[in-house]
């Protein structure tokens, strides 16, 4: 068993300004994502420049906030907004839709593209490799911050949380008890696999040309797979639980058009004459 180190949230105060590990991983996803794409501009067949790549991670920072944040509140804390509109704005609070997120720089990309001439595939299938590092960083993120939490499990990996933080995971436990029973810390297992493995994935995949779309649905199926997977042992958001069956998610409902979709933009890309992206 092992056993959660209880790091503080907030990485470093000064006075009433507080700048929380939250939001540094998403600094750290971003930054992976603009030394990964001027690196990958710079090889001899890239379709973008290193100033180019610039602007895309700019963009790609506007629709991933913006986008992330207005999904979760839309699909996860309806019920908050109509409370506090103002919560829409406290992304340190935590609370960023992967979901939301993706629709929002999809939009970025398709602005950028349409600044540089560029068809929307060619930008998305250069950009999806970029992403997964940053997912990574953010699934991090939410293991500091203490937030989604899975199953109680007997597995050796299982994590031990401090009843004195997470009096939710100990309250059906006697009074007095320090540690938790052992959960799965699914936000690292959405580390490992929606970032690390999608990541290696992505990149050896793109490394050779590839049928325009290809990488892009490679992206949409390997995500969507991996999230309905974790799924199964990440506990649901308290205020919506289960939709179906006593298993369906939100997240895993969110999940299958990405996989659909991802499967058929591969069919579309071998289907046609290859071309090199």
């Amino acid at each position: 068993m092992l056993t959660y180190p209880n790091i503080d949230p907030v990485a470093l105060a000064l006075g009433p300004i507080q700048i929380h590990w939250y939001g540094l991983m998403y600094l750290v996803g971003f930054a992976a994502a603009w030394l990964l794409g001027r690196w990958r501009a710079a090889q001899p067949d890239s379709v973008m420049t290193k100033a180019m790549v610039d602007d895309l991670v700019f963009y790609g920072v506007i629709g991933t906030i913006v986008g992330g944040r207005l999904g979760y509140m839309l699909f996860y804390g309806w019920d908050a907004i109509l409370e506090d509109p103002l919560a829409l704005l406290r992304v340190w609070e935590g609370g960023m839709s992967f979901h939301g997120g993706l629709l929002g720089v999809l939009l970025a990309i398709w602005l950028f593209g349409r600044r540089y001439g560029i068809e929307f595939f060619r930008v998305a299938d250069f950009a999806a490799p970029l992403v997964p590092l940053g997912l990574m960083a953010g699934r991090i993120g939410n293991f500091i911050n203490g937030e989604l939490w899975g199953h109680r499990t007997d597995l050796p990996w299982g994590m031990a949380l401090p009843c004195e933080r997470f009096a939710a995971q100990c309250r059906d436990l006697p009074l007095g008890t320090e540690w938790s029973l052992p959960v799965h810390a699914s936000q690292l297992y959405q580390a490992a696999l929606e970032g690390l493995a999608l990541f290696l994935i992505l990149w050896f995949f793109s490394r050779r040309p590839r049928p325009m779309m290809a990488v892009s649905g490679l992206f949409l199926v390997g995500y969507g797979v991996f999230r309905f997977t974790v799924e199964f042992v990440r506990l649901p958001d308290a205020h919506i639980g289960y939709l179906a069956f006593d298993w369906l998610t939100m997240g895993q409902l969110l999940t299958l058009p990405m996989i659909l979709a991802g499967l058929v933009m591969l069919g579309l890309a071998y289907r046609r004459k290859p071309t090199a992206a």
